[in-house]
């Protein structure tokens, strides 16, 4: 308990500040990763008409094992992991891939046990880890922000973990990680811990850049998340899942709250699910528009990340504070995230995107 708080309020949370991005109101906002484009008008048509349907039935609890969406999920794997096996009982959904962890933590981790990751990386991790009494242990990427694999599996023998997180594409420096990384570390760590690969920007990765998901039928310890909220332009709806093995699917179920998933959501999710191929129709663009906006960071003398997301982090500034606060003054928001000297931009519209760069050359001229 705190001397300024008469609440009995756990030690670890008394000075804690809550987790979330600033939300000012201007008129170009490139700070938190949401897709720019709004779900197209058929898809909001499908949406009203599920969300009709399952209004009338609101007096009732929803399918608390949510079964039509687990293989709607599936079967959207199939097809964007190019894997030849998912079934409805190896997928788990929540609120977000935010809630998919806490459902992972609360099942494998705990008092005692620890989870280890590589930062710089999400930080959501160690609050996960805080919030259900599991030990925080990070380890380093490289310079370059790469996993070297043995340096990796050095730290895990170190620190003896039940849960490693890898996240590819990595948030916020943006590249994935290749495929026999991830596949040493599992091959490692089995019956010791379980690796979840956290892919929320999957979609956005290059072309040829394979999912974790190819993963799934090699090892049982290995479980992959994603999220609708970035390339299927959901961010508004929260629905987070996962792909692993159907036992280890089955312990999620028992430490999730009773009907997590509102017959609202699940109906929401089913919608967009109905049209996959609209709703990411614009990846591609996004894409290219990633790749122009490194190249035109780069060409302004900045450093950039590799990215197979949706956003780019640059740098170096010597004040980035200095720059944020500019930029803002312009009325653009960024992120302040990552390394010291980084910032963080997702990418926006054309209009977006000009008028972050052009507030960004200004702003350069007078840090000078």
């Amino acid at each position: 308990m705190t001397e300024e708080s008469i609440f009995p309020v756990r030690k670890d949370i008394a000075a804690a500040e809550p987790y979330g991005a600033p939300h000012p109101d201007v008129p170009v906002r490139l700070n938190v990763n949401e897709n720019p484009y709004p779900p197209p008008p058929e898809v909001v048509e499908s949406i009203l008409a599920r969300v009709g349907a399952a209004a009338q039935g609101a007096n009732r609890y929803p399918d608390r094992d949510f079964l039509e969406l687990r293989s709607a999920l599936g079967d959207y794997l199939l097809r964007e992991a190019a894997v030849p096996n998912v079934t409805a009982d190896m997928i788990w959904a929540a609120n977000g891939s935010n809630e998919v962890m806490l459902h992972l933590m609360q099942a494998f981790g705990g008092p005692g046990r620890r989870v280890c990751s590589f930062e710089p990386s999400y930080s959501m991790y160690p609050e996960y880890a805080r919030n259900t009494f599991t030990t925080w242990c990070p380890g380093k990427r490289e310079a370059d922000f790469s996993l070297d694999a043995g340096r990796a599996i050095a730290h895990i023998d170190r620190t003896e973990p039940t849960i490693v997180l890898l996240a590819s594409p990595n948030n916020p420096t943006g590249a994935s990680l290749a495929l026999p990384t991830i596949e040493a570390i599992a091959k490692h760590v089995e019956r010791q811990a379980i690796v979840v690969v956290d892919e929320a920007y999957a979609e956005f990765r290059r072309p040829g850049t394979a999912s974790a998901v190819q993963l799934l039928d090699k090892f049982r310890h290995v479980v992959v998340t994603r999220t609708m909220s970035k390339a299927f332009a959901f961010a508004g709806v929260r629905l987070g899942y996962l792909a692993a093995d159907p036992e280890l699917v089955g312990y999620l179920r028992t430490v999730r709250l009773p009907y997590h998933l509102s017959a609202i959501t699940q109906a929401t999710a089913l919608a967009a699910l109905d049209h996959a191929g609209l709703m990411l129709a614009q990846v591609t663009d996004l894409r290219e528009r990633r790749d122009r906006l490194a190249a035109a960071l780069t060409t302004m003398g900045f450093e950039t990340a590799e990215s197979d997301a949706n956003f780019v982090l640059f740098g170096r500034f010597e004040d980035r504070d200095a720059a944020w606060n500019k930029l803002l003054a312009k009325g653009v928001i960024v992120r302040q995230v990552g390394p010291p000297g980084w910032l963080r931009v997702s990418v926006g519209t054309e209009a977006e995107t000009l008028a972050f760069l052009r507030a960004l050359a200004q702003i350069r001229e007078e840090l000078q």
